[in-house]
């Protein structure tokens, strides 16, 4: 039974299309088609012969994630609801600053009905080196980095870093934040390092945190839904105290530090005022090389595809890894890009690349290295891998570089 439901990306039910797949499956059945829907009911204890509409309709309602027909309507109707009475935005929030790691939502936003002003900070911390420096050091290290691996201009990355600086420096105990959020280690990091930079608890301070949405098949972030889809979030925010912004520092500083080993505390534990932080540490962790194969958790996913799939364009690889192999996304495409890089051009390379003028359509395929390295045949840190960052952990192959395992234990190797 194809999924073919759009909503399964963006979130928001189609009801009218359910409906009328609900009879069509319904006519399949009863004319001795729809085998696998049969399977399915049959597994569900619903041997037939006959069927009635209520039974494709609740299968119809579990391919999308609710537990029954009943409960995908409750959910459609509260979503239409909080779309129809935008009094949840408009009335008193004029002062209400919204904050993002991206501008994904910012039209949405707009064309939902919602008020205030709107704010991006954008810089990828899951890359390249996040150090414990000065403001000043901190920011120039964060541009030059942006510069080499992104091929943005100077001039461009600094434009962007003064417009964020600037809002930073603005936030008072007077401020009313609102901040969006989801599960990844990009979005987790981005908050706590925004509350780590908040000079005292704001007036207010609410976050918006998810890491799923009911009837949608694949959550990778908020950027993906439907705009009402933002208005039936709004009422879901909570506010955060002197609580999370001493949480955020500790977190901050043991990223930013040159030795993980309290980051990978951290990591381990569980933290009730932001509950969705200490999976995305241990996710973001396992960035650190592999103790076995010397591998960041990206770069051995970016191996099994290509063995899996075999020769493929980058572009599709990319999509494979966002879609089915990543268990926390986080990435975007020129992340990707950027990440595959060092695999390829590499002393020994681990992935091969055929010539081609967009880095999406050129194929690439896994190397006799490569291969050797993820069957733990080899370890990537003996055959000269580029110096790279996690963090504010610098990883220098010959300079006995941290370890992590796949338990979240970390050591010099």
């Amino acid at each position: 039974m194809p999924a073919t439901n759009a909503s399964h990306h963006h979130g928001l039910p189609d009801l009218p299309s359910l409906r009328k797949r609900a009879k069509r499956l319904l006519k399949a059945l009863n004319n001795d088609q729809a085998d696998d829907a049969r399977a399915q009911l049959r597994a569900l204890g619903l041997s037939g012969p006959d069927y009635r509409l209520a039974d494709t309709q609740w299968l119809l309602a579990r391919e999308m994630g609710f537990a029954s027909w009943p409960k995908l309507i409750s959910h459609a109707d509260s979503v239409a609801f909080a779309a129809r009475h935008p009094g949840f935005a408009a009335t008193h929030e004029a002062s209400v600053q919204h904050w993002r790691c991206g501008n994904d939502i910012e039209h949405s936003l707009r064309i939902t009905g919602f008020s205030g002003s709107f704010h991006m900070f954008d810089d990828p911390m899951v890359m390249g080196p996040v150090p414990a420096l000065p403001d000043d050091e901190y920011w120039a290290v964060r541009a030059a980095f942006a510069e080499q691996a992104f091929g943005l201009s100077s001039r461009d990355i600094q434009q962007r870093q003064a417009v964020q600086r600037e809002a930073l420096a603005q936030l008072t105990t007077d401020s009313e934040l609102v901040l969006w959020c989801e599960a990844d280690a990009y979005d987790q990091l981005f908050l706590v390092r925004l509350l780590a930079s908040l000079p005292a608890l704001p007036r207010r301070l609410e976050l918006i945190e998810i890491n799923h949405v009911p009837g949608v098949e694949r959550f990778i972030g908020i950027g993906q839904l439907a705009p009402d889809l933002l208005a039936w979030l709004w009422p879901q925010r909570r506010p955060l105290g002197e609580d999370a912004l001493m949480l955020a520092r500790k977190v901050w500083a043991a990223y930013t530090a040159a030795d993980p080993s309290d980051w990978a505390r951290l990591a381990n534990q569980q933290h009730a005022v932001l509950p969705l932080l200490g999976p995305a540490l241990m996710r973001q962790l396992q960035e650190l090389p592999g103790a076995v194969d010397g591998l960041s958790l990206t770069q051995r996913l970016t191996l099994r595809i290509l063995a899996d799939h075999g020769e493929l364009p980058a572009g599709k690889v990319f999509g494979h890894l966002m879609m089915s192999y990543e268990p926390l996304p986080y990435l975007g495409d020129l992340m990707f890009n950027a990440l595959l890089h060092p695999l390829i051009h590499a002393p020994h390379p681990l992935v091969h690349e055929q010539p081609g003028s967009e880095w999406q359509k050129r194929a690439v395929r896994i190397t006799p290295l490569g291969e050797q390295i993820l069957r733990g045949h080899a370890n990537w840190l003996d055959h000269a891998p580029a110096e790279r960052w996690v963090g504010g952990v610098c990883i220098v192959a010959d300079h006995a570089p941290w370890v992590v395992s796949d338990e979240g234990r970390v050591w010099r190797r």
